[in-house]
């Protein structure tokens, strides 16, 4: 009897280590639980040890995470006819033109930093949320278009979390793969900001490519949705009053894990 009983307890315990860890009374999943297991969907592990290539409105980006490690770049030609890299690191910002490195003002390392940073975190969602600046927050499930959505809020901690570290988001992963399908998010949020507003991204072109989930967005706004409001960007789709910004979309992607001995 007594072994039985510890097989059932064994059990018990494996099928509990399965499922998201709950955070109240009534066994709503934690923030943290659904953003790890949305990484697992999307393949996240396999971008540990990557390179990422793609082109994104003209400019081409290369991506590199070795356990800790990154190096993101972006390429373009300048007014001038001249190939610009910028890059950013673990170490810092660089630009380096016609292959000279050049020296850059605080200004300008900044615009580096926001241009690379953002397109290298929209292209690579939900991998970066698992950043130790990142504070996700369980909020309940919503239902867009008859299939049921974990909604998780997404703030950052001040230290380590950025230039942009007041911005905030909002995600919608299904509860049953944990695909992330809708965002929305709020930037310009510093006390110095002039451009702020919000937007809702919904994801469409998914594919798989090595094993990682891929997706361009269509990018919505509406002016009568503030930061606390974003919860509210599904009921206006649904109601088709939302207006198209613009189409996010990433071409020519390539994923190629690094060699072991890297």
């Amino acid at each position: 009897m007594r072994s039985i009983l510890a097989t059932a307890i064994a059990t018990l315990l494996l099928l509990s280590a399965c499922q998201p860890a709950d955070d109240s009374a009534s066994g709503s999943p934690s923030g943290p639980a659904v953003v790890d297991s949305a990484i697992a969907a999307h393949g996240g592990d396999l971008l540990d040890q990557a390179v990422v290539s793609f082109h994104f409105r003209g400019d081409q980006y290369r991506l590199r995470h070795n356990e800790g490690r990154f190096h993101y770049r972006r390429t373009y030609t300048d007014s001038l006819e001249r190939t610009v890299r910028e890059g950013l690191t673990n170490e810092g910002v660089y630009r380096v033109v016609a292959g000279d490195t050049v020296s850059l003002s605080d200004e300008e390392r900044g615009s580096v930093r926001t241009t690379v940073n953002s397109v290298s975190y929209f292209a690579l969602l939900p991998y970066p949320l698992q950043d130790p600046a990142v504070q996700p927050e369980y909020q309940g499930r919503d239902t867009l278009d008859g299939t049921p959505y974990h909604r998780v809020q997404v703030t950052f901690q001040q230290e380590g979390g950025g230039q942009d570290w007041q911005d905030v988001f909002v995600y919608w992963f299904r509860t049953d793969t944990y695909a992330m399908e809708y965002l929305s998010y709020a930037f310009g949020l510093a006390p110095d900001d002039t451009d702020t507003g919000t937007r809702f991204r919904e994801a469409y072109n998914v594919r798989r490519i090595n094993g990682v989930r891929v997706a361009d967005y269509l990018n919505y706004t509406s002016d009568t949705l503030s930061t606390d409001r974003m919860h509210l960007y599904p009921q206006l789709r649904a109601n088709d009053a939302l207006e198209l910004v613009s189409r996010i979309e990433i071409d020519s992607v390539q994923i190629r894990p690094l060699p072991s001995d890297t």
